[in-house]
């Protein structure tokens, strides 16, 4: 079984990594491609670009133009697993696994992103800020989407199996840069509903940890079935078959 998960805006280039063992991501022509793009870009277009603060965009043109995607090192960068710092990493809790595993995860699961395009978990990588909705246009290509679609799916099907299991476990954004319809794969997306009001609803906040604590749940238990992520229950959530497809796996709390 593979994961996929979406990457966080907020970044950790501070903490202490606890693990050394480091890998380098698989697209760095692709990304450098990007990155050059984005070294044109002033403080203005950025921010106009991202619909960020003027604060962040000089903040991201210092990243942009100081940033070598193609020479990554431990002075310069940082394993995605200990860089990424949302709330699907704090469900996840990274620094907390053991060394098994780490190793588990860097065989299962996949970081999309909008610079790195599919980034393992122990890959280095430097600072950005670039949301795979982006409308930034790269060569050829429209936007991110059009760029990364035919490369990422190719790369998740290169590593899976007929049938084996993708859990959907990124934003639909981020999931969006893949062609479902190409991957060879069985796709399987949990939701997560809280009550609130006596209405089931899905809460971003508590839905982005869940989805870290769903990739916990699987790298703790080493689910590799529907079943096994069926009983799912960090934090008070329970699988509701009556809300549940094939596809769809919904747990409530």
């Amino acid at each position: 079984m593979k994961m996929v998960i979406s990457p966080a805006k907020s970044l950790d280039f501070e903490r202490p990594v606890p693990f050394a063992q480091n890998t380098t991501y698989d697209f760095a022509k692709a990304s450098a491609t990007i990155d050059k793009v984005l070294k044109k870009l002033k403080p203005n277009e950025l921010q106009a670009l991202m619909d960020i603060s003027p604060a962040l965009a000089t903040l991201n043109w210092e990243r942009n133009q100081g940033r070598d995607v193609t020479a990554m090192t431990t002075a310069n960068a940082r394993q995605a697993i200990f860089a990424f710092d949302g709330e699907v990493y704090t469900g996840l809790d990274a620094y907390t696994l053991t060394e098994d595993q780490l190793l588990r995860a860097q065989a299962q699961l996949r970081i999309l992103s909008g610079l790195y395009g599919l980034l393992k978990p122990l890959d280095l990588m430097q600072p950005y800020r670039l949301e795979m909705g982006t409308k930034l246009p790269v060569g050829d290509a429209k936007d991110l989407y059009a760029f990364w679609k035919p490369k990422l799916t190719q790369s998740l099907n290169d590593a899976m199996e007929e049938g084996e299991l993708l859990l959907n476990l990124a934003s639909t954004e981020y999931f969006s840069a893949l062609d479902a319809k190409q991957l060879k794969a069985r796709v399987i997306t949990p939701e997560f509903k809280d009550y609130k009001d006596g209405k089931l609803k899905m809460i971003s906040f508590f839905a982005k940890k869940a989805r870290g604590l769903m990739v916990r749940y699987v790298l703790d238990t080493q689910a590799q079935t529907v079943e096994a992520l069926q009983g799912f229950h960090y934090e008070g959530y329970a699988y509701d078959p009556s809300l549940s497809t094939d596809t769809k796996l919904v747990f409530t709390r």
